[in-house]
C-alpha cells in the first residue's frame, strides 16, 4: 500500500476530515516514528508491531559485479517486529506463534 492509498482509505471512513488534514495526520505519525527510531529509540504499537534499531557491525564484502573486496562500514538499521495480532491476521489466523 502507498501513502496515497492510505489516505485515500482515511479519507472514505472519516469523510469529514478533510484530505489536506488526513495527509497532515500520516506525515505526524511517520516522521514522529521516523524520528524515535533516528534518536535510537523503539516504538511500539499494540497489536500490530514494533519498530527498533539494529546496529550493523563493519564487515567485508563484495562487489556482486566485479567481484573485489570492499569494506562495509558499521551501521544502524530500522527493525519491524510483527505483534502477535497482525501475525495472526497475515496467517489467517492459523499462527500457533500467536497463541
Amino acid at each position: 500500500m502507498l501513502r496515497s492509498e492510505l489516505i485515500a482509505r482515511l479519507a472514505e471512513e472519516y469523510s469529514h476530515l478533510r484530505h489536506d488534514d488526513l495527509e497532515k495526520i500520516v506525515a505526524v505519525i511517520l516522521d514522529e516514528i521516523a524520528e524515535a527510531l533516528a534518536e535510537g529509540n523503539r516504538v511500539e504499537l499494540r497489536g500490530f508491531g514494533a519498530f527498533s534499531v539494529r546496529e550493523r557491525k563493519p564487515r567485508t564484502g563484495r562487489n556482486p559485479r566485479t567481484g573485489e573486496t570492499v569494506e562495509v562500514k558499521a551501521k544502524r538499521v530500522p527493525f519491524f517486529r510483527p505483534g502477535k495480532e497482525l501475525r495472526a491476521r497475515v496467517n489467517g489466523g492459523d499462527d500457533p506463534e500467536a497463541r
